[in-house]
């Protein structure tokens, strides 16, 4: 049966199911919003088609038929399959509704992705959101998620990639550690102090710093070495040395004055940072629980023009 034909009868299907349930052709109209003899018409084309009688149809009343319970008692089943696929159908492209999946970085998602996601939740109270905290790449396709946020300079292909917003390695120390020890004018000077580093991978004691053409790159050292920002930055306010840590994570502290920004006229390069992308597949249709977030996130965070 062709696709228009399939769709003919079913809307004669749901007329039969509405004239039976309710005994009468102009109560039937009345729910479908049809006048009496639309309905009756489409009662009897549905006749024509099953080639059967399915009502009995008297001056006072209507009765079903033999064949008509039986079609009744299917017509129900696909009235009510069709309307629970409705209802599904409407989470996706109606009012937004249901759980959205989303993976971040841990100090991201800490620092800068709680408050946004908290504000959407009010906004949005029929959505649900589930976020994995994770420092590891995750693959929104092979593990489920519908939003991945990514700290890179390089966005994967095959994925819409949106900016939220630049994130920088800052390298800090304490005004009391300044204060005991020699000043800090070139990147060569941090070769006297005692630096924290990352200490994830091999090499994360090589600082590497740019200013225009010009380029610095130094082995450091230091007695405390540690991977997580939050330690490393309290490390740094209690005056263990210099440390380079993330500028959303090291804001507050900046701001009090517990810490201080060193050569700031030259750029740290260090693979823990870039442009945090918020990341989905491409598609053509994105679900509206899904784009109300995309939404709020670019808003809460993307960098103004």
């Amino acid at each position: 049966m062709r696709t228009d034909a399939f769709a003919t009868v079913m809307q004669e299907l749901v007329a039969f199911v509405r004239v039976a349930e309710v005994g009468s052709f102009s109560a039937a109209a009345r729910q479908c919003g049809m006048t009496p003899s639309a309905v009756s018409r489409q009662v009897a084309r549905l006749e024509k088609v099953m080639g059967l009688s399915l009502l009995q149809r008297t001056t006072r009343q209507l009765r079903l038929t033999e064949a008509g319970i039986a079609v009744l008692a299917h017509g129900r089943e696909m009235v009510a399959a069709a309307q629970a696929s409705l209802r599904v159908a409407e989470g996706h492209v109606g009012v937004p509704k249901g759980l959205v999946r989303i993976s971040a970085p841990k100090a991201f998602a800490r620092h800068v992705l709680q408050q946004p996601l908290l504000s959407f939740l009010h906004a949005h109270p029929e959505v649900d959101v589930q976020v994995l905290v994770a420092d590891r790449p995750v693959d929104p396709v092979r593990e489920g998620f519908d939003l991945v946020i990514r700290l890179t300079d390089d966005p994967p292909q095959g994925m819409v990639a949106r900016a939220l917003m630049p994130v920088r390695q800052l390298v800090l120390a304490s005004p009391a550690y300044l204060a005991s020890h020699e000043r800090i004018r070139a990147p060569e000077d941090l070769m006297a102090h005692s630096c924290l580093s990352i200490g994830e991978q091999e090499g994360d004691s090589r600082w590497r710093f740019t200013r225009g053409d010009d380029q610095v790159e130094l082995t450091v050292t230091g007695r405390y070495a540690l991977n997580h920002s939050e330690m490393r930055l309290a490390g740094v306010e209690a005056g263990l040395g210099v440390g380079c840590v993330q500028d959303f994570v090291a804001r507050e502290a900046l701001a009090a004055g517990r810490v201080v920004r060193l050569l700031p006229e030259w750029a740290f390069d260090t693979n823990y940072q870039g442009m945090a992308y918020l990341l989905f597949p491409a598609s053509r249709h994105t679900a509206p629980k899904v784009r109300v977030l995309i939404d709020h996130l670019v808003a809460a965070l993307a960098p103004g023009p």
